[in-house]
C-alpha cells in the first residue's frame, strides 16, 4: 500500500515536528482516517519531499515527527509545454490530470475560434486555480513532487506572437489531420517539446496557418482523429516514449 502523501507550500518544514496545513490535515483525518504513528509523506510542488509519522491528530490538528529528507526524484529527460485549446470543463480537468500525471511541465490553455468555453478576467484566474488544485490532487496521487506551472487561459493568436521566437519553448509541434508527418520522424528537441492541440471541432484554416507561421510543425500520431482530450494525453505520452521519462 502506498504512502499517503500531501503538499505542503514551501518551505519545508526544517523543525523535528511540523502541523499540516488545514486542507491536508482534514483529508488526512477526516478522509483516510489516518492514526498516530502512520507513515505519510509531504512535498513541496518544487521537486523536495520529506517522510514522517504522524505524531498527534485531533481534530484538524495533525502534527507530523521523524521527518526525513526523500531520494531526490530523476528529472525527466525532455521538459514538456502543452497549450491546450479551451474544451469542456469536465474534459479540461481531465487533461490538466493526466498530464500532471505523465510529467507534463506546463499547461497554457488557449481559446480558439471553436472553443466551448470562453473566459476572461476573474473568471479566466479562477478557473487557473481549480486547474492547479487538480493538478496537486495527482502530484499526491502519482508520486510526483514538482507542480506544473498552469497559466490563466490566452487567445491563441496573442499566445502564439509571444512563443514565436522564444527559445525555451524547443521544438514546436501541432498536431493536424492533413499535410502532417509521424511525430517519430522527428529528431529529439534539444530543450523542450510544445504540443498545440486544438479544441473539439478543431483549429479553423486561419488559425492552423499562423500556428505554421509561427514556426510549429504539423503532426499526426495514426490514422484516425482523435479527440481533444485524447489527442493530448496520447501526444505526451508519445513523446515521453520517444525522449522523455519512458525512453
Amino acid at each position: 500500500m502506498s504512502v499517503p502523501r500531501f503538499y505542503c507550500p514551501p518551505p519545508l518544514p526544517l523543525s523535528t515536528n511540523f502541523e499540516l496545513p488545514a486542507a491536508a490535515a482534514h483529508h488526512a483525518s477526516r478522509v483516510l482516517r489516518l492514526r498516530i504513528t502512520d507513515a505519510v509523506q509531504i512535498f513541496d510542488g518544487c521537486g523536495n519531499a520529506l517522510d514522517a509519522t504522524i505524531n498527534h491528530i485531533s481534530g484538524k490538528c495533525v502534527i507530523l515527527g521523524n521527518l526525513q529528507t526523500c531520494m531526490a526524484q530523476p528529472v525527466s529527460g525532455l521538459r514538456i509545454v502543452l497549450a491546450q485549446a479551451m474544451c469542456s470543463s469536465d474534459k479540461m480537468d481531465l487533461i490538466v490530470q493526466k498530464a500532471t500525471e505523465l510529467g507534463i511541465s506546463e499547461i497554457m490553455p488557449v481559446q480558439t475560434q471553436r472553443s466551448v468555453a470562453k473566459l476572461s478576467g476573474a473568471r479566466a484566474d479562477k478557473r487557473a486555480e481549480h486547474w492547479r488544485s487538480i493538478a496537486i490532487s495527482a502530484c499526491e496521487q502519482c508520486g510526483r513532487n514538482d507542480l506544473p506551472q498552469i497559466y490563466a487561459p490566452q487567445e491563441l493568436e496573442t499566445w502564439l506572437l509571444s512563443v514565436q521566437n522564444s527559445h525555451n519553448h524547443g521544438s514546436k509541434f501541432i498536431l493536424l489531420p492533413s499535410g502532417a508527418t509521424q511525430l517519430r520522424a522527428h529528431s529529439k528537441p534539444n530543450v523542450a517539446a510544445t504540443l498545440l492541440i486544438g479544441p473539439e471541432g478543431g483549429f479553423s484554416a486561419d488559425e492552423a496557418n499562423i500556428s505554421l507561421q509561427t514556426g510549429f510543425v504539423p503532426v499526426l500520431l495514426g490514422p484516425r482523429v482523435l479527440r481533444t482530450e485524447t489527442a493530448a494525453i496520447a501526444s505526451i505520452s508519445a513523446l515521453q516514449t520517444l525522449w522523455g521519462d519512458f525512453n
